[in-house]
């Protein structure tokens, strides 16, 4: 049975930055593609980040060059480091692991997972 769990999600100022981790159990092989989604407030859920089974990493627009998906194999752990955060990122982030994700359509394919979620706030 696949779980991913989110945590490090909080409050920061503007500017500040954010560590979001997932941890995946029940992943057989490198199979999955991994990604973050988030759901802002009173707005559909957008992809933000992915990483393929070869390593390639995707980024919407509005993150690139600002946050940074990384999967740590030896504690089977999806990271996302945030950095130069705006208000606008405010959302719930969501970890996700697919047969396929496409961040610029927002978009899985075939078998996904998701976790529950955890909450970044971004305000001064």
């Amino acid at each position: 049975r696949v779980q991913l769990v989110e945590s490090g999600g909080g409050s920061v100022q503007p500017g500040g930055s954010l560590r979001l981790s997932c941890s995946a159990s029940g992943l057989t092989g490198n199979t999955y593609s991994l990604g973050w989604f988030r759901q802002p407030p009173g707005k559909q859920r957008e992809g933000v980040a992915a990483i393929d089974t070869e390593g390639y990493k995707t980024y919407v627009d509005s993150v690139r060059g600002r946050f940074d998906i990384s999967f740590d194999n030896a504690n089977n752990t999806l990271i996302l480091q945030m950095y130069s955060l705006k208000p606008d990122d405010t959302a719930m982030y969501y970890c996700v692991a697919a047969d396929a994700i496409v961040v610029f359509h927002s978009r899985v394919a075939g078998r996904n997972y998701w976790g529950q979620g955890t909450q970044v706030t971004v305000s001064s």
